[in-house]
């Protein structure tokens, strides 16, 4: 059990818990006040974009060396990093429904969470593990900003906010988290040299 403190604190993984936990908060605190209108998915969906980027942070270990010297093989390892974040950020925020107001169907967090860690799996890969949260970031705030889908392609553009069990977002979270575990899995996060002077 200590590699398992380790690998958690190596990966700042409660930075990430911590930061999870406070976003809920302020959210359901936003919903219970009446804020957001009923079946209005932004506020679940932010939840579910501020714990993806905060566990993206850990995508990446400090020291190469040291990740480099691991008993495990580290393709299962990182791929189911990715799968846990996911799996946790989705618990946190169900687990919030169920004490307050429901917010979100469980096929829209469960859809988003696989998405958008995908996506910050892809983005650790690369552009590295400091950076993986750009991706999400940028997705997120191009859903939320975008005008209502009125195509197919829209409707993969704007996945997130869509309802469950639509098609297009179905599909497209599903390859998001395909292709960027996958290739984060295989690859790992993308290493930059250091100059120096």
């Amino acid at each position: 059990m200590r590699w398992l403190t380790l690998y958690a604190r190596s990966r700042q993984i409660p930075v990430s818990l911590a930061t999870l936990m406070t976003s809920t908060v302020l959210v359901c605190a936003l919903a219970w006040d009446g804020s957001a209108g009923p079946g209005d998915p932004r506020l679940p969906v932010l939840v579910i974009g501020t714990g993806t980027m905060a566990a993206s942070i850990g995508l990446s270990g400090q020291d190469l060396a040291l990740d480099r010297t691991a008993a495990i093989p580290w393709i299962p390892r990182r791929a189911t990093h990715v799968l846990l974040a996911g799996v946790l950020i989705g618990a946190v925020l169900a687990a919030a429904q169920t004490i307050g107001e429901d917010m979100a169907p469980t096929g829209l967090i469960a859809r988003d969470c696989a998405g958008l860690m995908g996506l910050a799996a892809l983005g650790a890969t690369l552009l590295g593990g400091h950076y993986a949260w750009s991706l999400p970031f940028a997705w997120l705030a191009f859903s939320i900003f975008a005008p209502p889908p009125t195509s197919v392609a829209t409707e993969a553009a704007t996945w997130l906010l869509l309802p469950p069990g639509t098609p297009a977002g179905t599909w497209t979270a599903l390859s998001l988290a395909l292709v960027g575990t996958t290739t984060y899995a295989i690859a790992g996060p993308r290493r930059f040299g250091i100059r120096h002077q």
